[in-house]
């Protein structure tokens, strides 16, 4: 018996956090409310790739859909791109009972290139409100962006670490919750961010209002 709509598995809680965000933001997405539930692996990135079917096999039929997300860095797997591991991911659950209610959301090269975009809220989150130089400038000097117009930086993670010790800002899952809770969703074009929008929408599409 199906008694939640959606299964989350994600890599680390920072990951966790930042779905959590997305999805309390329905209306945005164009989704019905939801009955989540969300779980970390304990193998982190490389226990998605290997296990996540084995994981989420006993709980097929609980819950309607299942998601799982996690960072094509650092998941152990080389000579396959992010769009073919998440297929062979897919399959996996597919063939351990979820048949066509599963995907897989693979994020290259990490969770934190959904970090950078050009809203402010990104600058304010990670106490750079007001700061000078602003971020982007401090970036472009400390070698993380070519220029002030790239939009990401090739080395997203490190990029978000060091602007948060320069902002004497402890690094933590709170962060990416609100990041996600606050940045426009148009801001960010990131494939893989693009796919978990998409997948939510297919899945859960809210009714017309009358």
């Amino acid at each position: 018996m199906l008694v939640k709509d959606l299964i989350v598995l994600t890599a680390c809680k920072n990951a966790q956090f930042a779905v959590k965000g997305i999805l309390s933001r329905g209306a945005s997405l164009g989704i019905r409310h939801l009955e989540v539930e969300f779980i970390v692996h304990p193998q982190k990135d490389p226990g998605c790739v290997k296990s996540a079917h084995d994981l989420l096999r006993a709980q097929s039929k609980r819950f309607g859909h299942a998601l799982v997300v996690f960072d094509f860095e650092g998941c152990g797997v080389h000579g396959k791109t992010p769009e073919e591991l998440a297929e062979e991911v897919r399959t996996a659950l597919q063939n351990s009972g979820w048949a066509n209610r599963a995907e897989v959301v693979v994020i290259s090269p990490e969770l934190e290139i959904w970090v950078w975009s050009d809203s402010p809220e990104v600058q304010n989150v990670l106490g750079w409100a007001g700061r000078i130089p602003p971020l982007r400038q401090w970036l472009v000097a400390k070698g993380f962006l070519g220029t002030p117009q790239q939009q990401k930086p090739s080395r997203p993670k490190e990029a978000v670490e060091a602007a948060l010790m320069e902002a004497t800002i402890s690094r933590s899952s709170a962060l990416y919750l609100e990041l996600a809770e606050k940045v426009s969703f148009s801001r960010c074009t990131d494939p893989a961010f693009v796919k978990l929008k998409q997948v939510l929408t297919n899945w859960f599409k809210a009714p017309p209002s009358t």
